[in-house]
């Protein structure tokens, strides 16, 4: 009688190194054997439960150098009409903004790029709040204790919206990308998207942004 292989992969490894039917069959099906590793490694009595991680509940963001895109024409995109409860429990539209340059920034608690741009973000908050300029944040897929916490830790002051589900930021599909987190959004006075930056901001990078929408008329 012809043993059975063992369900679990890391069993299975060392089944295949001393079976030599089994290393025949292992490189005529890999593809196989790949596909059939996740439901496989859920049967393996006695592994480790599979972490959950922000990678593996669809969460994602943006590594390396970020990109810039400035909406200079005379019809840039208009930012969708968007209310929702911030982590403190208040009621924020975008039209209660108007008027007032608005810095938009898509981030999570759980997004390293989100981390490493933070200082910049509160800093640049404090240097424009006289000019009258507005920063919101948008907490993407996040739980409130963990982002209250991140708050606290850079000392980010300014409000940020609740959207665990991606709700608010699927508004924004237009001009953030599903996955592009984080992501900043200068807004003009009247409501227009006058910038975006798709990964982590720097603080010279924004503040050129911020001080180019402060000078347009509207």
């Amino acid at each position: 009688m012809s043993r059975r292989p063992p369900r679990c992969p890391r069993h299975y490894r060392r089944y295949v190194a001393i079976v030599p039917w089994a290393r025949r069959a292992r490189r005529g099906a890999a593809g196989m054997v790949l596909a059939a590793a996740p439901l496989a490694l859920a049967a393996c009595a006695g592994g480790p439960i599979a972490q959950s991680t922000p990678a593996s509940n669809g969460q994602s963001f943006v590594g390396g150098q970020a990109s810039t895109t400035v909406f200079a024409g005379g019809n840039p995109p208009l930012a969708p009409r968007v209310t929702g409860t911030t982590l403190g429990g208040a009621r924020i539209s975008l039209s209660q903004l108007r008027g007032h340059v608005l810095v938009l920034n898509f981030w999570g608690s759980w997004c390293t790029p989100c981390r490493a741009e933070a200082p910049a973000l509160a800093s640049l908050a404090r240097t424009f709040s006289p000019a009258g300029v507005r920063f919101l944040g948008v907490d993407i897929r996040d739980t409130p204790a963990s982002a209250k916490a991140f708050q606290r830790n850079f000392s980010i002051t300014y409000p940020s919206l609740n959207d665990p589900g991606g709700l608010i930021a699927l508004s924004f599909r237009s001009t953030v990308p599903p996955a592009g987190i984080p992501t900043t959004l200068v807004i003009s006075r009247s409501g227009r998207i006058a910038a975006r930056v798709i990964g982590e901001v720097s603080y010279p990078g924004l503040r050129r942004l911020i001080t180019a929408a402060l000078a347009r008329p509207s």
